[in-house]
C-alpha cells in the first residue's frame, strides 16, 4: 500500500489575468531548483529544459494527432494552469531498490481549448511530460510528436534495433548523435552523455493501452520517436512467432478520457544516480491489488541454460520426472524458492497436455512437500489462445508462476496483452516473468506479481553468440536496469577469459571470472534471480553456494559508492542489518577503493569472494576471505580483467 503526505496544490483558475496565464511561457522548477524546465506556448508547443544553468534539451516540440480533431499542439490556447508540489513517501509490495521511495516533485498542468491538457513533472533528478484528453467518445491516434533536441552534438549509447519484431536484447552502440541516420532506430532506455556534464537517459513509464516508444535517428543533435502501428494483419510461422504483416496508418484507438505514457528524461550527476534513479516507479499507476501477502520474491534452479547437464546421478538427465526432483533437491537444500520447468514440458501447441515422461503431479506434489515453487514457461501465444482453461489449471496444480515467452512485439495490442496477463495471473495467485519482451515501462507498480523481465542482452547468449562481454555487463545496470528489473540469468560456474572463452550451447560458459558472476546478484535487480548453471555444478561449489543460498533478490536500501558507464561499478545493498557490497569492472583489470562510512557504528565481520591470483587467466579462480571492519575502515579491491568482488557483512556488535 502507498501512504500519502505533503501533496500541495495551487489552483489558478480564477485569478488569470493576475497569474500571467495568457503568457506564452511557463516554467518550473525542481524541488532543489537544480533542474528547470520551460514551456513555450505560441503557433506550437515547445519545452526546454536546463540542469545547473547548463542547457541540456533545446527547444522541442510537442503534439498528439487525431483522427476527425487535429493536432493538438498546433494553434494552442490555453485555457487554465494548475500546479502542485508534492512530498511522499511510497512503499512498494516488491523492494526492488528500497522500502522506502521518497517520491519529491513539482508539476505544472497546462489545460488548453479543444479537451486537452499537458502534464508537466520535474524532479531532482530529471523531467516527464504526458498528453491527457477529456474526450467523450473512443478516439484514434494518428500519431504522437516526441522529439528530443539536444543543446550539442553529445554521444549516444543506442540500442540500435532492426524493426518492431524484436525481442530488445541489444548491444550499446556508442556514437555521435549527428552520426545516427535517419534510417536508424532505437528501443529505450536510450543514454547519452552531456560533455563535462550529466548523464541523460530517455524512456518511458506508465505504458498502458499504447505502442511502446521507440527513437530514431535524425543526422543531427535530436532524437524523435517513432511507434508500432496496430496490427492489421498478423502471420504465424511457428508456436510462438506471430508477425505483423500489415500495419493501420495510426498508432492506437483508446479511450476519450485518459492519461497518456509519461515521456521521461532522466538526469543523471553522478554516473551512479542512474543506477539509484526510481522515476519510472514513481511515475507508474499505483497499486490495482488488494490482496498482495501472496507475492513471494526469490531465487530459481533454472534448467534451459545448463542444457540439463547434471552427472554423478543414476538417471538419464532430461526434460524428465527424475531430473526434476533432481532439481527440486537441490533447491530444497540450499533454500532456493523456485524451480523453474522451462521448454519441454508440455506439447508445443497445447498448455494442456503434459508430455508423457514429464511427471508433472508427481513432480508438483514432491515440490510442494520440500516447499519449493514451481514456475512454468509457456508460449505466450499458446497461452493466449488457452488463457482461462490454462490460468485455472495452473491454480489448480498449485503452480506459483509463470514464464510467458517470445511476445517479441509492444504495438498496442501487445502491450495491453502484458497487462492482461498481470491481471489474469493475480486473481490466480500467480506470479509473472515476461521473456522474449520489451523494457519494463511501471507495470510492476500496479501489478508486483510481475516480478521481472528480460529484455536485456543476457547470459543465455553466451551459448551461441561472444556478444555478452565483460563490457556489455558493465552498460546493463546503467541504461537497461534503470527502466525496471532485468532477468539477465547470472550464475555460471564455468568461467573464461576472453581469449579462452567459446559459444557453445549445450556446455555453455561465462565471458569473464567466477566473482564477475557472483557480484551480478547484487549488482543486478531481478525480485526472481535466476541460478542459470546446473546443481550438479553448483553442488561441486560449496562456498559459491553459500553466498547464493543467502544473498537477497530485494533490498531495504542502495548506496552507489562509485561507477563509471561501461566501466565499472562498486554498489553496496542493504537487506535487514546485513550489507552486501560488489564490484564488476570490464575488460581491464582494476583498482577500487571501498569505504565502509555507510555502516552503522559497531563491529562488523565480512566475508569476501574475490578474483583469484590467476583469474586473469583462468576465469574460475577466485580466493575466500574473512575480517572483521567498522564503519572507519576502507580499503582497497584489485579486479582481474573481466573480473568482480563480493562481500557479505554482517553486525558482530
Amino acid at each position: 500500500m502507498n501512504f500519502r503526505k505533503g501533496i500541495v496544490w495551487f489552483a489558478v483558475t480564477a485569478v488569470l489575468a493576475s497569474t500571467g496565464l495568457y503568457g506564452k511561457e511557463y516554467e518550473i522548477l525542481s524541488p532543489g531548483k537544480k533542474i528547470r524546465l520551460k514551456v513555450e506556448v505560441s503557433d506550437r508547443i515547445t519545452y526546454k529544459v536546463w540542469h545547473d544553468s547548463r542547457e541540456i534539451i533545446s527547444m522541442s516540440p510537442v503534439s498528439l494527432s487525431v483522427q476527425n480533431i487535429g493536432k493538438m499542439g498546433e494553434n494552442p490556447q490555453v485555457q487554465d494552469l494548475k500546479r502542485r508540489s508534492v512530498n511522499e513517501k511510497l512503499y512498494p509490495v516488491v523492494r526492488v531498490k528500497s522500502k522506502v521511495i521518497d517520491d519529491v516533485f513539482n508539476e505544472m498542468t497546462l489545460v488548453f481549448k479543444g479537451n486537452y491538457g499537458l502534464d508537466f513533472r520535474v524532479y531532482d533528478d530529471g523531467v516527464a511530460y504526458r498528453f491527457r484528453t477529456e474526450f467523450d467518445e473512443n478516439i484514434i491516434v494518428l500519431n504522437e510528436e516526441v522529439v528530443f533536441n539536444f543543446a550539442g552534438d553529445h554521444s549516444v549509447y543506442f540500442p540500435a534495433e532492426t524493426s518492431f519484431f524484436t525481442h530488445q536484447e541489444r548491444l550499446y552502440e556508442l556514437d555521435l548523435l549527428s552520426k545516427i541516420s535517419k534510417e536508424k532506430m532505437c528501443s529505450i532506455p536510450a543514454l547519452v552523455n552531456i560533455e563535462n556534464g550529466p548523464r541523460v537517459a530517455i524512456t518511458e513509464a506508465n505504458l498502458e493501452d499504447y505502442p511502446g516508444l521507440y527513437l530514431q535517428g535524425t543526422e543531427s543533435t535530436s532524437l524523435k520517436g517513432i511507434f508500432p502501428a496496430v496490427a492489421l494483419e498478423e502471420k504465424q510461422t511457428r508456436d510462438r512467432d506471430v508477425r505483423v504483416v500489415k500495419r493501420a496508418d495510426y498508432i492506437a484507438q483508446t479511450r476519450g478520457r485518459r492519461t497518456f505514457p509519461w515521456r521521461v528524461v532522466i538526469i543523471a550527476e553522478k554516473d551512479g544516480d542512474l543506477i539509484e534513479s526510481q522515476m519510472v516507479y514513481k511515475l507508474a499507476k499505483p497499486l490495482q491489488l488488494e490482496d498482495t501477502s501472496w507475492i513471494k520474491p526469490g531465487k530459481v534452479a533454472w534448467d534451459w541454460w545448463n542444457a540439463n547437464n547434471i552427472y554423478g546421478v543414476d538417471f538419464e538427465a532430461g526434460v524428465n520426472t527424475e531430473t526434476y526432483k533432481y532439481y527440486i533437491d537441490f533447491a530444497s537444500q540450499y533454500g532456493i524458492e523456485y524451480v523453474i520447468l522451462d521448454e519441454g514440458w508440455y506439447e508445443l501447441g497445447d498448455l494442456l497436455k503434459v508430455k508423457p515422461e514429464m511427471g508433472l503431479e508427481e513432480i508438483l506434489d514432491y515440490a510442494q512437500k520440500r516447499e519449493v515453487g514451481i514456475i512454468l514457461w509457456v508460449v505466450w501465444k499458446t497461452l493466449d489462445d488457452q488463457l482461462h482453461q490454462a490460468m485455472d489449471q495452473f491454480e489448480k496444480w498449485g503452480v506459483k508462476g509463470i514464464k510467458v515467452d517470445f511476445m517479441q512485439r509492444d504495438d498496442q495490442w501487445m502491450v495491453n496483452y502484458y497487462h492482461r496477463i498481470a491481471k489474469e495471473a493475480a486473481q490466480r495467485h500467480l506470479l509473472v516473468d515476461f521473456h522474449g519482451a520489451y523494457k519494463p515501462a511501471g507495470l510492476r507498480r500496479a501489478y508486483p506479481n510481475v516480478l521481472t523481465r528480460e529484455g536485456v542482452l543476457g547470459l543465455e547468449h553466451n551459448k551461441w553468440s561472444e556478444n555478452v562481454t565483460p563490457e556489455h555487463n558493465l552498460t546493463l545496470p546503467f541504461i537497461r536496469m534503470l527502466a525496471g528489473p532485468m532477468d539477465y540469468t547470472p550464475g555460471a560456474m564455468v568461467n573464461a577469459q576472453k581469449q579462452n572463452f567459446r559459444a557453445i550451447f549445450n556446455r555453455p560458459m561465462s565471458m569473464g571470472t567466477r566473482c564477475h558472476q557472483l557480484a551480478m546478484y547484487v549488482v543486478y535487480e531481478s525480485p526472481l534471480q535466476m541460478l542459470a548453471d546446473s546443481p550438479s555444478h553448483y553442488s561441486e561449489e560449496e562456498e559459491c553456494m553459500k553466498f547464493l543460498s543467502r544473498v537477497p533478490c530485494v533490498w531495504d536500501d542502495t548506496r552507489v559508492l562509485d561507477a563509471r558507464v561501461a566501466d565499472y561499478v562498486l554498489i553496496a545493498r542493504q537487506s535487514g542489518e546485513d550489507w552486501y557490497v560488489a564490484a564488476m569492472t570490464d575488460g581491464s583489470s582494476r583498482e577500487l577503493r571501498v569505504d565502509l562510512s555507510f555502516l552503522d557504528a559497531g563491529e562488523y565481520c565480512m566475508e569476501v569472494l574475490k578474483d583469484g591470483i590467476n583469474a586473469h587467466r583462468y576465469g574460475s579462480d577466485y580466493r575466500k576471505e574473512m575480517k572483521n571492519v567498522t564503519r572507519k575502515d576502507g580499503f582497497k579491491i584489485q579486479l582481474a580483467p573481466g573480473g568482480g568482488w563480493v562481500a557479505w557483512i554482517t553486525h558482530v556488535r
